[in-house]
C-alpha cells in the first residue's frame, strides 16, 4: 500500500521526485549534496503547474517576493557562489545586474516567455553548479570577500539560502492556490 502521506500534502512519500535517490546512508559528500538537491527540487515544485502571472504574484503585501522572483533570485545565488566564487570568476556580471539592486527579485511584465527564459536560466545555473561540485574537493579554499573559506562552508549556505527561500515559496503558494506542504 502506497504511503498516502501527511494530510494536505502534494504527493505521497513513494511519489515524491525528491525521494527517489536518498540512500539510507551516505557519506558527507552525498548527504550535503542531497539536501541541496531536495531544495532545488522543492522550489521547483512550488513554481510547478502556475501561470506566468500567478508565478509573478507578488503574494505577501509589503513584500515584493513572487515565486518567479526566488527563481530569479536563486538563479543569481546559484551564478555567484558556483562561478563567481568558487571558481574565482569576478569577472562575470551577477545576473539581472541591469535591473533593480534587489538581486533578481524585481523583474519587467511577466509573460510565458520571461518565465521560460527565467526558469531555463536558473536550471542551467544549477547544472553548471553541479559540474563544478563534482570536481571541487569540500576541502578546497576559496575567496569570500577577501577571506578564506572552505567549498563545504558554501554547500551549507546553499543549503541554508534554498531552505530559507522555501519557506517563502511555501507561503507565497499557499496564498496563490491554497496549496501548502511539501
Amino acid at each position: 500500500m502506497a504511503d498516502p502521506g501527511y494530510d494536505g500534502m502534494w504527493l505521497p512519500s513513494d511519489q515524491d521526485p525528491r525521494m527517489a535517490d536518498l540512500a539510507p546512508t551516505r557519506g558527507e559528500r552525498e548527504c550535503l549534496v542531497g539536501y541541496l538537491e531536495h531544495y532545488r527540487q522543492t522550489l521547483a515544485l512550488k513554481c510547478d503547474g502556475l501561470t506566468a502571472e500567478q508565478l509573478a504574484t507578488k503574494a505577501v503585501p509589503p513584500s515584493n517576493i513572487s515565486l518567479l522572483g526566488l527563481v530569479r533570485h536563486m538563479a543569481r545565488v546559484e551564478q555567484s557562489w558556483f562561478r563567481r566564487v568558487i571558481e574565482a570568476r569576478m569577472d562575470l556580471p551577477r545576473l539581472f545586474q541591469d535591473e533593480a539592486e534587489d538581486a533578481g527579485f524585481t523583474f519587467p511584465e511577466a509573460d510565458d516567455d520571461l518565465v521560460r527564459a527565467s526558469q531555463q536560466l536558473w536550471q542551467d545555473e544549477i547544472a553548471y553548479a553541479r559540474e563544478v561540485l563534482e570536481r571541487t574537493d569540500l576541502d578546497a579554499v576559496v575567496d569570500v570577500h577577501g577571506e578564506p573559506s572552505e567549498v563545504r562552508d558554501i554547500v551549507v549556505h546553499m543549503i541554508e539560502e534554498y531552505a530559507r527561500h522555501c519557506g517563502h515559496a511555501d507561503l507565497v503558494r499557499e496564498c496563490i492556490d491554497g496549496r501548502a506542504g511539501q
